[in-house]
């Protein structure tokens, strides 16, 4: 072995005082590393700087800190944060299934119709895209039913329908569909086609095919990058703004933030309760995909 040296001992005795014991053992010595040891000693002590500096740093100002991480208005931002990515995501799944379907079907019509989607939602940033919702209502001051050049039926305003939150949700919604539609699409894609012919041969049927063979094998691949998107789709509702939302928690604490004209203390509890979701959202992530990939987890090298 590379990393390893072997001595061949007799065992701590010698051949004298033991000569029946003629069994040899082999006792394998690690091979030092004294600059892994340095690097890690290096490491821990700038570590340890940064935290020291961060520590008695007064601009940090983590009195303010403590302050304002509990305050109302910040736990409402993290409130409607998560309200903003949980109806999101569920708005981009919904989508998302209904353009793999398009995409996969032999209409030549929706294909070029969800292609196109993709191609827009992925092709212009966010952020552009949540300002054109937050003029949704100067570009289209009335919804109506009406009859093709001809007279109104029904109609509202436009902003008794489209607000800011609605906005702000189809914005990160339909930007989101597109990714999690390439996801979706890679993750059945991947899956044998004949397991799809056999269960065809059987007589199953095809409702029964998606929801008993192939959905269970493609979530497997589809649940790590839909993990990240979630993640992703958290941190992207500080974009909001550009709607405007101004009850997620970025908006918030820049609030609290520009009335203190302390930004730093705020943008800190910002992080805190980004990365405390985070976590939890990362944890969830875990057990599902061990939860998929029952019977496909890989231990010691090798499937069990």
């Amino acid at each position: 072995m590379a990393d390893t040296t072997a001595h061949n001992v007799s065992g701590g005795h010698s051949p004298a005082e033991d000569a029946n014991d003629w069994v040899t053992r082999n006792i394998v010595v690690p091979r030092p590393h004294p600059w892994r040891w340095v690097g890690v000693a290096v490491l821990a002590v700038i570590v340890a700087q940064v935290l020291h500096s961060a520590a008695v740093n007064p601009n940090f100002r983590w009195d303010i800190f403590a302050q304002y991480l509990f305050s109302p208005t910040v736990l409402a931002g993290v409130f409607w944060t998560l309200i903003l990515t949980v109806v999101s995501m569920v708005v981009a799944i919904i989508c998302a299934i209904f353009l793999v379907l398009m995409r996969d079907s032999d209409n030549p019509v929706l294909q070029a119709v969800a292609w196109g989607w993709i191609w827009f939602f992925r092709g212009t940033p966010l952020y552009t895209q949540l300002l054109f919702w937050g003029l949704f209502a100067v570009l289209f001051p009335r919804l109506s039913l009406s009859i093709p050049f001809g007279p109104e039926i029904f109609g509202v305003p436009s902003t008794w329908i489209v607000t800011a939150g609605v906005a702000a949700i189809l914005g990160l919604g339909l930007n989101e569909s597109a990714y999690l539609a390439e996801i979706f699409r890679a993750g059945f894609n991947g899956i044998d086609r004949g397991q799809t012919e056999a269960a065809q041969a059987i007589g199953m049927s095809r409702a029964r095919i998606w929801w008993r063979i192939l959905l269970p094998q493609a979530m497997r691949t589809i649940i790590p990058p839909t993990g990240n998107e979630t993640i992703g789709m958290l941190k992207g509702t500080s974009l909001v703004l550009a709607v405007p939302f101004t009850l997620d928690l970025m908006f918030a604490t820049n609030a609290i933030a520009n009335r203190l004209y302390l930004p730093v203390p705020l943008l800190m509890v910002a992080a805190f309760w980004y990365l405390l979701v985070t976590s939890v959202l990362m944890i969830g992530q875990y057990y599902l995909e061990r939860h998929f990939g029952k019977g496909h987890s890989i231990a010691g090298g090798r499937h069990v």
